[in-house]
């Protein structure tokens, strides 16, 4: 299918299904000091901390920043893997993109049905209740589809 952008006109969801992704909720990549990148982020760009998680039993910290809450707006998610010896290129460095669903089971499902490869399964996150799913776009980026009711 060919999109073409076109002016003055507004564009509306291809999907719109009421299960499909609803928003893009943050950018993720990984830090190799994550002390250095919130002073750069913080102190340096004027964003704030939003939230800070560490996970000792799978050795990362997360730390969500941004210009506002999460619940308005796109953030970047942070994650620093403690037992990591030299810094990331940018290209191990990147992550992936991070959208919301309603329902991570039946969107799965109707991607799955249109085709989408899913590289990871409905279901908890490890170390934490987070009902999440990984999906690859064409070109193998990960989306991580998370569940936000």
């Amino acid at each position: 299918m060919d999109y073409e952008i076109e002016q003055h006109q507004e564009s509306s969801p291809r999907n719109e299904d009421a299960e499909g992704p609803t928003r893009i909720l943050h950018a993720m990549y990984r830090v190799f000091n994550l002390q250095r990148s919130l002073d750069f982020y913080i102190g340096a760009l004027g964003m704030r901390l939003l939230r800070r998680q560490d996970y000792p039993t799978g050795r990362f910290t997360l730390a969500f920043v941004g210009y506002a809450e999460e619940s308005d707006t796109t953030v970047l998610e942070l994650t620093h893997n403690w037992d990591q010896a030299e810094p990331y290129t940018p290209g191990t460095g990147y992550g992936h993109i991070a959208l919301a669903v309603n329902d991570i089971y039946r969107t799965c499902e109707l991607l799955a049905a249109q085709g989408v490869g899913i590289t990871r399964l409905p279901g908890p996150m490890r170390h934490s209740p987070t009902l999440i799913a990984f999906i690859e776009d064409p070109d193998g980026y990960k989306i991580e589809l998370i569940e936000r009711r």
